[in-house]
C-alpha cells in the first residue's frame, strides 16, 4: 500500500501543462490502461466507443461552473466566491491573502466589502455593504496552473456541453471532451457533484491517511439511480463522478435517489463498489485526485503510465488529454 505523500510525486515539464483546450472538443488524445494485462495503448478520445460493451452505462457529472472569480475595483485583489452565507455575507478565497486580514476592506463594482473572519482553512468571510450579484461580472475560475488571464473562450470551453446544475467553482474536466454527438451514441446518465475549491488543494500530510477532504454536495436523481442499478458496467467520467457514486453506495448500501454531502477520500487500498471503468484527465502530483486514480489503476501501473505520458508529450491537467482505465 502506498500511504506516503512522496509516493505520489512526479516531475512534469511545465510546457506539458495545457494552457488552452484542444481546438475542438473531442480532439484529445486518450491513453488506455488495461489493468488486467498491464498494457498501455495510445489512442484518441474519439475511439472511446470501441472500448464499450452492450449494457455499459456512462455516468457524468452535470454540475455547472459559476463565474465566481471577481477582482477588486483597483485590480489588486482576486476573490473567488465560494458560498453565500446570508443576504450580503459570503465565504471567499482571496489572493493575496496578506492584504485581506480581518477588518480589511475593498470594493467590487463600487460596492464596499469588509473581511469579518478568517476560517481555519484560510477562507475569508466577507460582508458586502449592499446587495451585489457577484456572478454578473464574474469570470471562470480557472485553476492556478493556467498562467494567463481568463478570456471569452474559457466561458464556453471550461464548461461541459451538458452542464445544467449551477454550483461548482471548478469544472469536472473529464467531461470537457464530450460533444452532443458523442453522447448521442452512448447510453449515459447524469449525477451532480458541485466541485469545490478543495479540488485544487495539495495533500500536505506525509501520512496521506491524515488528510481530510472538503465537503461537497451531491445529488442522484431517480432516473439515474434506476439506470445505474440496471447497467452491467459503470463507466465513470471523472473523479467527481466516482466520489458521488462510491459515496452514495457507502451511505445507503445501494444506489438510490438521494441528496447529500461527501467528504470521501479515496486512496489505496480502497475497494471500489460501483465504478468499473474510469475516464479521467491527468492530475497534479501529491493531489487527492492522483491518489484516487492510483487506487483504481494500481499505484505502480499508474506512475508508469504517467511517465509514458510525459515521454509521449501528452497534455496535462484541466485542458489536457485523458486516460481510460479498463
Amino acid at each position: 500500500m502506498s500511504s506516503k505523500l512522496s509516493d505520489y510525486e512526479y516531475d512534469l515539464p511545465r510546457e506539458l501543462i495545457a494552457q488552452r483546450p484542444a481546438p475542438q472538443r473531442g480532439d484529445a488524445r486518450m491513453m488506455v490502461l488495461h489493468r488486467g494485462t498491464q498494457k498501455i495503448e495510445h489512442r484518441a478520445f474519439r475511439d472511446l466507443g470501441r472500448f464499450l460493451r452492450s449494457g455499459d452505462l456512462l455516468v457524468l457529472n452535470d454540475t455547472r461552473v459559476l463565474p465566481a472569480r471577481r477582482f477588486s475595483a483597483d485590480g489588486t485583489i482576486e476573490f473567488l466566491f465560494l458560498e453565500r452565507l446570508g443576504p450580503r455575507r459570503w465565504k471567499c478565497l482571496v489572493n493575496p491573502g496578506r492584504k485581506m486580514r480581518v477588518g480589511a476592506t475593498a470594493r467590487i463594482d463600487n460596492v464596499p466589502l469588509r473581511v469579518e473572519q478568517i476560517t481555519p482553512e484560510g477562507e475569508r468571510v466577507v460582508l458586502l455593504h449592499k446587495n451585489l450579484d457577484v456572478y454578473a461580472g464574474g469570470s471562470m475560475p480557472l485553476p492556478p496552473y493556467i498562467r494567463r488571464p481568463t478570456d471569452e473562450e474559457d466561458a464556453a470551453r471550461y464548461q461541459t456541453v451538458f452542464a445544467r446544475e449551477a454550483g461548482a467553482v471548478a469544472a469536472p474536466t473529464a467531461g470537457l471532451h464530450f460533444t452532443p454527438e458523442v453522447l448521442s451514441e452512448i447510453p449515459h446518465s447524469f449525477v451532480t457533484l458541485h466541485v469545490g475549491p478543495g479540488t485544487f488543494l495539495p495533500v500536505r500530510s506525509e501520512n496521506i491517511g491524515e488528510h481530510r477532504m472538503h465537503s461537497e454536495r451531491f445529488y442522484i436523481p431517480a432516473a439515474a439511480a434506476y439506470k445505474i442499478n440496471k447497467a452491467s458496467r459503470i463507466i465513470a467520467v471523472g473523479t467527481t463522478t466516482v466520489r458521488t457514486l462510491e459515496s452514495a453506495r457507502r451511505a445507503i448500501g445501494r444506489i438510490v435517489p438521494q441528496e447529500g454531502a461527501t467528504e470521501l477520500f479515496i486512496h489505496p487500498p480502497y475497494c471500489f463498489q460501483v465504478v468499473d471503468v474510469l475516464l479521467t484527465n491527468f492530475h497534479l502530483p501529491r493531489s487527492s485526485l492522483v491518489m484516487l486514480v492510483s487506487a483504481f489503476a494500481g499505484h505502480g501501473f499508474l506512475l508508469r503510465a504517467y511517465q509514458e505520458a510525459i515521454r509521449e508529450r501528452y497534455r496535462f491537467y484541466s485542458y489536457g488529454d485523458c486516460m481510460l482505465i479498463l
